[in-house]
């Protein structure tokens, strides 16, 4: 005997589990739209509504059809769908850069938002709100401790615009070595509308992917970079400006905020 009251909900129960959705993937959008990440408040709020949406029709949307003979509810088959049909938005956050891949965490935060999104549709309250903690205590306290535990552990990128005269590249890796600072990757291309010199040399950018310990040694080895005469400018997305700007001497150059 199928005990048809199981797969009825109120509208007032209804209306709890949506609103209980607007709120958890808001709370985990507001803090991605904080960081300035491409899925922010509005995505996670539309990716929780949608999978509470989508468990609430999975359960519910069917009863009708419960208690015919030949047919076989499964109040989980969507929820699948949800799950494995998410990645689209989780790919659109994530950007490659050169080496450097960014928006991972938010792409996992969206597929996280829409599990929360189907625990709330299916009524599944504390795990739901206890997910929601975590995610936030994740992405926000251990976002911090991560920074201040890997901040000498980072990639440096510089960019450095040279005349390109025989021996300059050997000069800079020498100011890099002297510092202890070790090139991972190194690029090199004519600079874009570049001028050629009235002697025939052209410009060069160097594109440096660095490791290094200490930021201050970075800042010591582009100080003295920056007295080679042949270097006309200096870029760096990861390094303050305020601290680029003191060393430029006049030179091009421009760095992060």
């Amino acid at each position: 005997m199928v005990d048809e009251s199981v797969w009825h909900i109120s509208h007032l129960d209804l209306t709890l589990r949506m609103v209980l959705a607007v709120v958890l993937g808001g709370l985990i959008g507001l803090e991605r739209e904080w960081s300035n990440h491409a899925a922010g408040f509005r995505t996670h709020i539309l990716v929780c509504i949608g999978s509470a949406s989508i468990m609430l029709l999975s359960i519910y949307g069917f009863s009708q059809f419960v208690a015919e003979p030949n047919v076989r509810t499964d109040p989980a088959r969507l929820a699948a769908q949800v799950i494995s049909g998410i990645g689209f938005l989780g790919a659109g956050a994530i950007i490659r850069n050169g080496a450097n891949i960014s928006g991972l965490t938010t792409a996992a935060s969206v597929w996280v938002v829409a599990a929360i999104g189907l625990s709330v549709g299916a009524g599944f309250y504390y795990p739901a709100v206890l997910a929601t903690f975590l995610v936030l205590v994740s992405l926000f306290l251990l976002n911090k401790w991560e920074k201040h535990l890997l901040r000498n552990r980072r990639n440096q990128d510089v960019i450095i615009k040279i005349h390109d005269r025989p021996g300059m590249l050997g000069r800079i890796a020498t100011k890099f070595g002297e510092q202890g600072i070790q090139i991972k990757n190194l690029v090199m291309e004519s600079a874009s509308g570049a001028l050629t010199e009235p002697d025939g040399t052209g410009t060069m950018e160097l594109r440096f992917t660095l490791r290094t310990t200490s930021t201050d040694k970075l800042l010591k080895a582009i100080e003295e970079i920056l007295t080679i005469p042949d270097v006309i400018g200096l870029e760096s997305g990861s390094m303050p400006s305020a601290k680029l700007t003191a060393l430029s001497g006049g030179r091009s150059i421009s760095g992060q905020g």
